[in-house]
């Protein structure tokens, strides 16, 4: 039987590492080597995540101790602009560890692998320092990319999220009775993710996100002007062509509904629609974004950075 292969998780009090730690119980290779959280310190793990059978309890780890763990990787779930204590650690005392982060925090840096594996599998052999993707910038890469070269001009991207993208500590972005009846605007330029993507395709992209009263899931409808006349054919072969060989992303011909997306690891794009000149297309993709936009997505790049199948452990 092979080893297993032992994760340290610091976050893991909020929605994606309660997913990831779901997870990773189920995952034939990986193993909790413990799970890092200062407000559930010292209970027990399985008492809210009926899924871990084990006796293992919530820790509370400072940078330091979670590097001096011997953990094999170290999945950082933190909020934006908590990384970089964990990474130093990491780097003096264990640089041979894999380290995930799920913020912003090193998507700009090119010393780290940005992990969009359907985009960057090419890219993932070695790599150990690996940054996983934002939700909607997952969304926004799937939608646009299939017609990378092709376009013309910025690309806009109208975006809504579930509340639980904005995280666990309360806010207006996350408080249901704000958010009953109504669809709330935010960030509407100069969003991370607006840079993020970027930066990636190397094309402009304009990015207008809100918060809707649905718990989980996002939707990003892509208004795309493209520099040559196409049928919708021709759309629709294209995109089946580029995601035939990947297990995560569907390709439907009606637009896809975030209420389908809930739950799923994988994501859709769809809903192709041309404008009379062939010139200008719009597209939809939806995504889980606690799973595909973060914990399934981090799982596929711990499969990658240890010679695993990529979707081992992900119900497909």
């Amino acid at each position: 039987m092979s080893a297993a292969i032992r994760l340290g998780l610091i976050g893991a009090r909020g929605y994606v590492g309660s997913e990831l730690i779901k997870l990773v119980a189920a995952h034939p290779r990986f193993q909790l080597a413990f799970v890092s959280s200062r407000e559930r310190d010292g209970q027990r793990l399985a008492d809210h995540e009926p899924s871990v059978a084990d006796e293992l309890r919530y820790v509370n780890l400072n940078a330091e101790q979670a590097a001096g763990q011997g953990a094999d990787a170290l999945v950082l779930a933190l909020p934006n602009g908590m990384a970089a204590a964990f990474v130093a650690q990491v780097d003096a005392r264990s640089p041979g560890t894999v380290v995930v982060d799920l913020s912003a925090d090193y998507r700009f840096d090119d010393g780290w692998h940005y992990g969009l594996p359907e985009l960057t599998r090419a890219d993932a052999p070695g790599a150990i320092r690996i940054s996983n993707p934002g939700c909607y910038a997952t969304a926004m890469q799937l939608a646009i990319a299939p017609m990378r070269g092709t376009l013309h001009g910025p690309v806009q991207c109208f975006g809504v999220s579930g509340y639980s993208g904005a995280g666990t500590s309360a806010s207006d972005k996350n408080d249901p009775d704000k958010l009953r009846d109504n669809l709330m605007p935010y960030a509407l330029t100069g969003h991370v993710h607006e840079s993020e993507v970027t930066r990636r395709l190397a094309h402009p992209v304009e990015f207008m996100p809100h918060v809707a009263p649905h718990f989980r899931g996002i939707t990003v409808t892509a208004n795309l002007h493209l520099a040559q006349a196409f049928n919708i054919e021709e759309i629709r072969e294209r995109y089946r062509r580029h995601y035939a060989a990947e297990p995560l992303v569907r390709v439907s011909d009606a637009a896809p509904w975030v209420s389908l997306a809930a739950n799923r690891h994988d994501a859709e794009v769809g809903g192709f629609t041309l404008s009379a000149d062939g010139h200008r297309l719009v597209v939809v993709c939806t995504l889980d974004n606690l799973l595909k936009g973060a914990a399934t997505q981090a799982l596929q790049n711990l499969n990658l950075a240890f010679g695993l199948p990529e979707t081992l452990g992900i119900p497909t």
